[in-house]
């Protein structure tokens, strides 16, 4: 073999390489993108940290239960309040105290008797961490995993339980 056919030949091997992982890379993203697909807003209990005597306004908690939101890899589809065009995704694992944007936390130091992992638990969160997905949307909402199909987030004093679709 001559130093031009070998050069080509690692050339060649180069190419192969770039294009193979080209056209791998984003499948291994989207597997890992557990959170993509249809979600369907199923119920909604009052959050835990309300206090107040009586129930927080129910009207735009009557209005979410039913609708879908649809998170794709460049958008969340449906319900005005959760609409967002640009996400810039980050998923984390959240303690229990770090929930609904660390209401939990917020009871305890309230009260140092509340316990957020019980707490959490009395809302379908076994354990003691959850797969959180940080949209970076404007609206702020967070989308905490009880496991791969089923999924709460925190409005308004209320918190949304989805279903995957």
């Amino acid at each position: 073999m001559t130093e031009r056919s070998i050069a080509a030949l690692f050339w060649h091997g180069v190419a192969i390489a770039v294009l193979t992982a080209a056209c791998t890379t984003p499948r291994i993203v989207a597997a890992d993108a557990f959170y993509i697909g249809r979600w369907k807003i199923d119920s909604a209990v009052v959050a835990p940290w309300w206090a107040e005597a009586q129930k927080p306004d129910n009207a735009e908690m009557k209005q979410l239960v039913g609708k879908t939101i649809v998170i794709t890899a460049k958008a969340i589809q449906g319900p005005r309040q959760h609409a967002c065009p640009n996400p810039r995704y980050v998923v984390k694992d959240y303690p229990a105290d770090m929930l609904f944007q660390g209401g939990f936390g917020e009871m305890r130091e309230k009260d140092k008797s509340v316990d957020p992992v019980k707490v959490a638990a009395k809302l379908g969160f076994h354990g003691s961490n959850w797969k959180t997905l940080e949209t970076g949307c404007g609206n702020e909402i967070d989308y905490h995993f009880l496991d791969s199909n089923r999924a709460a987030f925190g409005l308004n004093n209320y918190i949304y339980y989805l279903t995957r679709q």
